[in-house]
């Protein structure tokens, strides 16, 4: 279900949540649209439109609804009610994705901290037949109201259980980050929008072997290898979790941990889908999860990719300071990869000329 409330990337929405609903490995069998100027406080679409969905959904046998929109615990419960499915928001739906893609014990951990932080808001769904139960003569509680707070105990001993877990990680990161900078080895995180192809241009730089797939978070693992790049010596090169419109808060504070790679990176690679005709919108939505890790601060170089299929040729861009801001590359076909290679190179440069160290020699840039 989309409703468009004007929103100029409604289209661009829609395409967005149906890849989401197939990443998830869900079929998707039908897509009802519609048009407000604001949600419905009870079903968050208008009630002619859930009529529509519930037929539907009943010619269909359809085991689920997803909404494309967050929906507070009390639309959910009025919309599963009328229409006698699982109603699954955007938030559940990308929480979802993540569940079934994490694969080391960190990225479990995370994904179940952002669940029970996200159930912990729905509890009182699961217990409202329970609450009617309640005894009278002027006495409050009853089982529902102690099967709520049993639940809400057991998440809250969890959620500390695995932020302790998380912290004891974060912890070993900084250890290795401190090493690193001891070394003084240039740190490189690749960054972008989901299925923008970071891992893809992470396999090419570091010929690697990082998953990578035509889906929406294909990656959710922060990859780290160390490299040598030549004119610019050893390179710590990590590839990060995927960005979206929207994407939950609590998924960002429950990858925290991992995202400080890139918090603590010298250098971003912000990789953007050169062919998508949202590449401008996207990219905006990464600079400001960016802006909410305290990373926006970073040294930032746009890489467009996939340009075999934007038409666009290889080069490098320059800003007004002169230094490479943006350069065009096809890490599936390694077009411009070279370029990628020196800016990296003078960058790494620059910054061993503002240390004090060596510099090494620069490799040439088809620039424009």
């Amino acid at each position: 279900m989309c409703l468009d409330f004007g929103d100029a990337a409604y289209e661009e929405g829609v395409e967005e949540v149906t890849r989401l609903v197939h990443s998830a490995g869900v079929k998707r069998t039908q897509l009802v649209k519609g048009r407000r100027q604001r949600p419905d406080s009870k079903f968050y679409a208008g009630t002619g439109k859930v009529g529509e969905i519930a037929r539907a959904r009943a010619e269909l046998n359809a085991a689920f609804v997803v909404f494309n929109h967050a929906l507070s615990p009390a639309q959910e419960r009025n919309l599963e009610k009328e229409l006698q499915c699982r109603v699954m928001e955007r938030t559940e739906l990308i929480l979802e994705i993540f569940a079934q893609r994490a694969q080391t014990n960190e990225g479990k951990l995370q994904v179940e901290l952002a669940q029970l932080e996200h159930l912990a808001t729905r509890l009182v769904r699961g217990w409202t037949h329970l609450e009617r139960q309640r005894g009278g003569l002027g006495k409050t509680g009853g089982p529902g109201e102690k099967q709520i707070e049993l639940d809400r105990r057991y998440i809250a001993n969890r959620v500390r259980t695995l932020r302790g877990k998380l912290s004891t990680l974060q912890k070993q990161r900084q250890v290795q980050r401190r090493a690193r900078a001891r070394r003084d080895v240039l740190s490189i995180s690749i960054v972008g929008y989901t299925n923008a192809g970071k891992s893809t241009l992470f396999n090419a730089l570091a010929h690697a072997k990082a998953f990578e797939a035509d889906q929406l978070f294909a990656t959710l693992d922060t990859t780290t290898r160390r490299i040598w790049l030549r004119d610019a010596g050893d390179v710590v090169l990590s590839d990060t979790v995927g960005f979206i419109r929207d994407l939950p808060h609590g998924l960002v504070a429950a990858f925290r941990a991992t995202l400080e790679e890139t918090v603590h990176a010298d250098l971003l690679l912000h990789v953007v889908d050169a062919a998508s005709g949202a590449r401008e919108a996207q990219a905006l939505e990464v600079n400001k999860v960016l802006a909410e890790i305290g990373a926006e601060g970073a040294p930032q170089i746009q890489v467009w990719n996939k340009i075999d299929r934007a038409g666009l040729e290889p080069a490098a861009e320059r800003d007004q300071y002169g230094r490479i801001s943006r350069v065009f590359v096809s890490a599936r076909t390694g077009v411009g990869l070279e370029d990628l290679r020196g800016a990296i190179a003078e960058f790494a440069r620059r910054r061993a000329t503002e240390r004090g160290a060596a510099a090494p020699e620069p490799l040439p840039l088809h620039t424009h």
